[in-house]
């Protein structure tokens, strides 16, 4: 059996960190405030968005939620973005997805300033994370990267199949992965003969919302399995691979729930921090 990439242990001890720089910080008088807007009734946004609050509130960081109504403007979400960016206290600020139909997503990711920026959506910060020359990361992205350099896993040279190309996760991964010079392939619906290409993965993560998709015979032996996907199968969350299956394979390999979940609320506090101490000249 593979061994089991624990982010949810990793998570912990990084969170011991982080309350040691905001309280760092709280000792030169900066209070790190970070606010979220969540427009509308989609339940896993509010579930997310409580977690994000109550890790906020263990690491002494001020976390403010604007709960929006369903039917909010467009052009009043954008004012408020406007005064969140305009306010000198707010150090970090997001929109959480998904928006309901009346609202342009790009148009109001578009408007948050980069420099607070927390989840490194906005179009500056994408093409710095391209460049090679960014001081914000997708938090998921960074805290899968995170994972393997915790547990020793090097990069460099390795064939890495990403199978999901979403803004949000696979192509900021694939900048990340192509930094620490690993080959870099993304996989998605209209890839041909996916498990031909998953084969090929000495480094194989999966972050597409499918229950099961990566099975046993779709990954090499010995290759190191990252499962992003987070499903609900008869009430249960499960991942994108089959886990009971492909352990047996796989060198490494995250559960779900307890590999990548985790680290993706704690990175977006780490985000939260290196703004913070950005805006301060603390760098």
């Amino acid at each position: 059996m593979g061994q089991i990439l624990d982010g949810k242990k990793l998570a912990q001890h990084l969170g011991r960190d982080l309350a040691d720089q905001v309280a760092d910080l709280k000792k030169h008088g900066i209070l790190p405030k970070f606010c979220v807007i969540n427009i509308g009734d989609d339940q896993a946004s509010k579930v997310y968005v409580e977690s994000k609050k109550r890790k906020a509130e263990k690491l002494g960081i001020k976390q403010v939620v604007y709960q929006l109504p369903a039917d909010e403007s467009e052009e009043d979400v954008l004012k408020l973005i406007d005064s969140l960016n305009a306010d000198p206290e707010v150090m970090g600020l997001m929109v959480q997805l998904p928006v309901p139909e009346q609202i342009d997503s790009d148009k109001v990711i578009e408007r948050i300033d980069p420099e607070k920026d927390v989840d490194g959506l906005t179009p500056a910060n994408i093409g710095r994370l391209w460049q090679g020359k960014h001081f914000v990361e997708p938090a998921t992205a960074a805290g899968i990267i995170s994972l393997l350099d915790h547990y020793g896993i090097d990069l460099n040279g390795k064939n890495a199949v990403i199978v999901g190309r979403s803004n949000i996760v696979g192509k900021p991964l694939a900048a990340l992965m192509l930094e620490r010079n690993a080959s870099v392939s993304i996989l998605h619906s209209h890839s041909r003969k996916l498990g031909d290409l998953t084969r090929r993965a000495d480094v194989l993560v999966s972050a597409v919302g499918k229950a099961g998709m990566i099975t046993k015979d779709m990954v090499k032996p010995g290759a190191v399995v990252v499962d992003v996907g987070i499903n609900r199968v008869n009430g249960k969350l499960a991942g994108d691979v089959d886990f009971d299956q492909v352990k047996d394979v796989a060198s490494y390999i995250t559960p779900v729930p307890g590999g990548v979940g985790p680290l993706t609320v704690e990175f977006l506090m780490e985000e939260v921090i290196k703004l913070t101490r950005r805006h301060h000249g603390l760098d």
